[in-house]
């Protein structure tokens, strides 16, 4: 009894905490008990204070747990690194390996346009004396054009025909049909266009020729054999060095160069903005027409993205005319997101179910590629020939996989219209580098310089044209700025600001603080105390 304070009830220990705490308006309960019609009123302006305190809190943690971010802008001006930059030839290589494959598929390709056109391309079209690539690792396998390979003609190019029930007019498309194993079930891949279905045919049978080919991948380490595309390379005012790019053959965008592709070198080190203090290149942009129903346009691409990335020409980038000097503004945009709770994101690709089959650093088309590469073996057999094969796959082919097209193509809708849970397995990135892009052109060279200027390269270089037309390209491309922005995901709603409003809230219906709320549990904690002593007291009583 010394050391707790005991009440003779619990009339009494209420009415000490009324007089003593430092909750607003309690007091008014005790001080006016003579006048109950003012007790009750204060009873019930508590009580509301209560309800409206309470309700209050459950708005903050329901929007606490919702995990709302807000974003935040800052600009930031310092030397960076100058990003990686990839330039394609668009001239792919014509292999000696599979040459006499590809004559075949050149001749199924005219004899398919003069039956849907009337006109006879080979004259134009198709240069059967161009000179093939030879890869000399290869020579042991012989030439795989005498393999038991052989092209397929279940899929001939037609042309089908359906009436508007509107219009009342017909409309006709152009497309190439697939059917699955058994053939029970049979589809057409049609387009309006008769030049993008001429196209897709081409390729689709492309992919199968090039599955021949073992060490496609490796095509890139017999560069010595491939004819140089850049004739002049300076940055910052010095030419670049061998160690300043890499390259690698693209089954599409032929020969391809990356600059700057680690970021580790300090040559790169952009210190000024501006066009002297930028990347300039002259670039052979000559199409010779390997393979012309492959890659239609004439000029050069170009894409810019982050160091230790793969280049996905296919999805990005853009292309420079022949004849045209192209100068290239970037300004950097720099995103931090949040991951866990209040986003889905990456740090490294390291906790992403899908195992990466590129090498380099994690992007989310490199995540959906490895996505849709993996179901591609598993449902179909075999691997879409533009993506990495995984360990023990190999690529497709309908001499040994008739139905590939069928199951790839469908399977292919599925992932653009996101029925394929490759969405949901690969995030995006929690941070990542974007480059916004301004261009200029100007007719290069000039009427007046393009002799001395052709004459200039030809000593120097070796350029040879054997072209009427432009086959020379000039891109320059440089930062506007140094400063780039950065937009960062922070939380809303933070513990240590969910902590704030409470206080304030509390603060505002009871005038109060803390150690009020302290108050309020030692009340507890006497109600709890006095009523086991009473039922102490009770059961002592009965029992003697």
């Amino acid at each position: 009894e010394g050391l707790i304070e005991f009440y003779d009830s619990f009339k009494d220990m209420f009415e000490f905490f009324c007089k003593n705490t430092t909750i607003h308006g309690t007091i008014r309960l005790v001080c006016s008990d003579s006048n109950r019609m003012k007790t009750a009123f204060w009873t019930l302006l508590l009580l509301a204070s209560f309800g409206m305190l309470y309700w209050q809190f459950a708005l903050m943690f329901s929007q606490y747990w919702a995990y709302p971010v807000v974003l935040t802008m800052s600009m930031h001006s310092e030397p960076k690194m100058f990003p990686a930059i990839t330039i394609c030839n668009l001239d792919p290589y014509r292999f000696e390996l599979v040459s006499e494959h590809l004559v075949q598929l050149d001749r199924m390709a005219e004899e398919s346009i003069t039956f849907l056109y009337g006109i006879n391309t080979s004259s134009s079209l198709f240069h059967m004396h161009e000179k093939n690539i030879h890869v000399k690792d290869l020579s042991s396998i012989g030439n795989l054009s005498t393999s038991s390979f052989k092209l397929s003609q279940n899929f001939s190019l037609l042309r089908m025909f359906d009436r508007n029930s509107r219009s009342g007019r017909r409309h006709s498309s152009v497309g190439f049909r697939l059917c699955n194993a058994t053939g029970g079930n049979c589809f057409y891949k049609t387009y309006s266009s008769g030049m993008d279905a001429i196209l897709e045919w081409y390729r689709f049978h492309y992919m199968n020729i090039m599955s021949q080919l073992p060490v496609i991948i490796n095509i890139s380490d017999h560069e010595e054999h491939i004819e140089d595309m850049v004739y002049s390379c300076q940055y910052d005012g010095e030419p670049c060095r061998p160690s300043d790019y890499v390259h690698f053959h693209h089954p599409v965008f032929g020969s391809c160069y990356t600059f700057n592709s680690k970021g580790t070198d300090s040559f790169w080190t952009a210190t000024k903005p501006g066009i002297p203090y930028g990347l300039s290149l002259i670039l052979r942009a000559e199409q010779k027409d390997h393979i012309p129903l492959l890659s239609t346009v004439a000029g050069v691409k170009v894409m810019i993205h982050n160091h230790n990335q793969t280049p996905f020409l296919e999805h990005e980038g853009f292309d420079i005319r022949p004849g045209i000097a192209t100068t290239i503004g970037i300004q950097q945009d720099e995103v931090n997101r949040l991951s866990g709770n209040y986003g889905k994101c990456t740090t490294n690709g390291n906790d992403v179910n899908v195992k990466l089959l590129y090498n380099n650093s994690y992007t989310l088309q490199a995540c959906l590629h490895s996505c849709f590469q993996h179901i591609m073996v598993r449902k179909c057999g075999c691997g879409y020939y533009y993506y990495p094969l995984p360990p023990g796959a190999e690529y497709c082919d309908y001499n040994k996989q008739p139905a590939w097209g069928h199951c790839f193509y469908q399977l292919y809708n599925r992932l653009r219209n996101h029925h394929l849970n490759c969405f949901d397995q690969c995030p995006k990135p929690c941070r990542e580098s974007l480059y916004k892009v301004s261009a200029g052109t100007a007719k290069w060279p000039s009427a007046k310089s393009q002799d001395w200027i052709r004459q200039a390269l030809r000593h120097q270089n070796g350029y040879n044209s054997t072209s009427n037309r432009l086959d020379i390209a000039k891109v320059t491309i440089f930062y506007k700025q140094l400063y780039y922005q950065s937009v960062n995901e922070s939380p809303l709603l933070s513990e240590n600001l969910l902590l704030s409003s409470m206080g304030s809230q509390w603060s505002l219906w009871f005038g109060s603080s803390v150690l009020s709320v302290v108050e309020m549990f030692e009340l507890l904690i006497d109600t709890l105390v006095l009523s086991l002593l009473f039922c102490y007291q009770r059961f002592r009583s009965k029992k003697t």
